[in-house]
């Protein structure tokens, strides 16, 4: 009876030990907290916008014209012609320029070498002297020829410009002027010539060398006028010098020293 009482007390006790107070274990979670990742970085890159330089355009150039291109040559002979006569007319600017001396006439050559090769006065300085003075006559009449010359440029019909201005001969429209006026100009010349021989001892000088050579036995008389001679010898020395000024014009920019100068003859 006993044990039958222990064994309703422990049926009874099983339901208690089975409500065993359940222990819930909460699993803590830690949840990690992410780092906050800093803002992404924005990198403004400043966009630098060169502008590139406006490159202008090209200028156009207008065709050189008939008219510009004999403007433009006439405008060289005059500039031309008033520095060869400024040369021309300086103190020996005949007497000590090679290209324009001009020497004893050449028709006269024999009275210079017969009269250098002897004594005294009238011998080989007397010649000298003489050659001088015929460059001093030139150099004192040049003046003269500058409105000679200018007015023959003003004259000057130029029937092709455009080919005269591209000419491979750099001094072409010397070359016209001289061949359509060298005559005129020579005459234009002469009566300053003669002043100037005159002016200056040339004829005097010439004339005592004729005299003593012509009395030398068995000599052909020579001529004793100048006159021509110096003229024509004159007017070269200038044309030389016009040549050398055109062409400088024509190849030395700073020498095209109007607007017209620079349009015709001005690298394009």
């Amino acid at each position: 009876m006993k044990n039958l009482l222990l064994a309703l007390a422990l049926l009874a006790a099983a339901p208690a030990v089975a409500q065993t107070k359940k222990t819930t274990t909460t699993k803590k979670t830690t949840t990690k907290k992410a780092a906050a990742k800093p803002a992404a970085k924005t990198t403004t890159t400043k966009k630098t916008t060169t502008a590139a330089a406006a490159t202008p355009a090209p200028t156009t150039v207008a065709p050189l014209t008939e008219a510009e291109a004999n403007t433009g040559l006439k405008e060289a002979l005059t500039t031309g012609v008033t520095k060869a006569v400024a040369f021309a007319s300086e103190k020996d600017g005949f007497n000590l320029n090679d290209d324009i001396r001009i020497p004893f006439p050449a028709d006269a050559q024999l009275v210079a070498t017969t009269l250098s090769a002897l004594p005294g006065p009238l011998g080989k300085a007397a010649v000298e002297q003489a050659t001088n003075l015929m460059n001093r006559a030139a150099e004192v009449a040049a003046p003269a020829a500058k409105d000679i010359f200018l007015n023959a440029v003003q004259q000057l019909t130029l029937t092709d410009a455009l080919t005269l201005v591209t000419s491979g001969n750099k001094d072409a429209a010397t070359q016209l002027l001289r061949k359509n006026s060298e005559a005129a100009l020579v005459a234009a010349l002469r009566p300053s010539i003669v002043q100037s021989l005159d002016q200056v001892g040339a004829n005097a000088a010439y004339a005592k060398l004729i005299d003593r050579y012509n009395k030398i036995p068995l000599m052909t008389p020579a001529k004793n006028n100048l006159t021509d001679y110096v003229t024509a010898q004159t007017v070269d020395g200038l044309f030389i010098l016009l040549a050398q000024q055109e062409a400088k014009i024509r190849q030395n920019p700073a020498a095209q020293s109007t607007a017209i100068l620079q349009r015709v003859f001005g690298k394009k």
